[in-house]
């Protein structure tokens, strides 16, 4: 691949695609209010780019953010890893130190933080459903066993993930309670829900318009909603309509990026500063943005 970033660019967000991406809004306008200019960029990395572009990064960055496709593809090209992103088998951050890569995952702890900002609700003997089995729904997952929490349900559509997942959870968090079931088990979900503090939607449905929502929406009652997709998608409006709490991804985004700011940095990340700059985008990009 031919990089090609200005030399003040010390940090990045890859993927592919990336293009969508609003960290770079967001972190810039961290590093700008603490002096530290606009050192944070995109770039497009496809899966057979990672060797050179890890090397680069050894010898031109300081950190980076990592987005779909590749958060499991990076943890080879590591040199460290954090136990919690060990277990997810997702890294979403990495750190850049005398040409090391270490890397973290900070997605359960902005979600879990989102928790906390939107409905006030604790990740320690809480309860939890998730839809879903994707990456970020097992970070969230081993996240929130680490830190303490009593009920973790799962709904997905393979049984075969989500039971690798819960068994993953019992052998490291084993003072936890985990449930699991497929998406069509209408009863055992509504068990879920009604023994659980949030639903979290973690599948990529919803992002386009046709998709079909992951599970009947009538299911949804007397419980707070999170969409971890940063816009309105079927689901999330109808439970908007139904009369729940409900919120969409921003703040997750929002919460995941200020760690990896603090982890870079050392210094307190500016969240309300971040906050404000993540909502000027999201309008300018329509909302439609992941």
């Amino acid at each position: 691949m031919d990089i090609q970033i200005q030399n003040d660019i010390k940090y990045l967000v890859i993927g592919d695609p990336v293009a969508h991406s609003l960290s770079p809004q967001m972190q810039n306008a961290a590093f700008e209010v603490l002096g530290l200019g606009h050192p944070y960029a995109k770039l497009q990395v496809r899966t057979g780019d990672f060797p050179e572009f890890t090397q680069f990064a050894r010898e031109k960055l300081a950190g980076f953010n990592i987005t779909v496709p590749h958060k499991k593809t990076i943890i080879s090209y590591l040199d460290s890893i954090s136990r919690e992103a060990a277990l997810a088998e997702s890294v979403n951050t990495v750190t850049v130190k005398d040409g090391k890569l270490h890397g973290d995952s900070t997605d359960g702890f902005g979600l879990a933080s989102a928790l906390a900002d939107t409905f006030e609700l604790k990740v320690k003997d809480g309860s939890f459903f998730f839809i879903g089995c994707g990456g970020a729904v097992q970070a969230a997952a081993i996240h929130f066993a680490a830190h303490g929490a009593g009920n973790l349900f799962f709904a997905n559509r393979s049984i075969e993930k989500v039971a690798e997942l819960v068994s993953k959870l019992y052998a490291a968090f084993p003072a936890g309670h985990y449930e699991f079931c497929g998406l069509d088990n209408i009863e055992k979900i509504k068990s879920f829900i009604s023994n659980s503090g949030a639903a979290i939607q973690g599948t990529s449905l919803g992002l386009k318009p046709d998709d079909p929502m992951p599970l009947p929406p009538e299911l949804l009652k007397e419980i707070c909603f999170y969409d971890t997709i940063y816009k309105k998608t079927p689901l999330l409006q109808y439970a908007q309509n139904a009369g729940l709490r409900t919120a969409d991804g921003r703040t997750m985004l929002l919460y995941q990026g200020a760690k990896a700011f603090e982890i870079w940095t050392g210094r307190q990340a500016p969240v309300e500063i971040m906050r404000q700059a993540l909502e000027q985008a999201v309008i300018a990009g329509s909302g439609e943005k992941k």
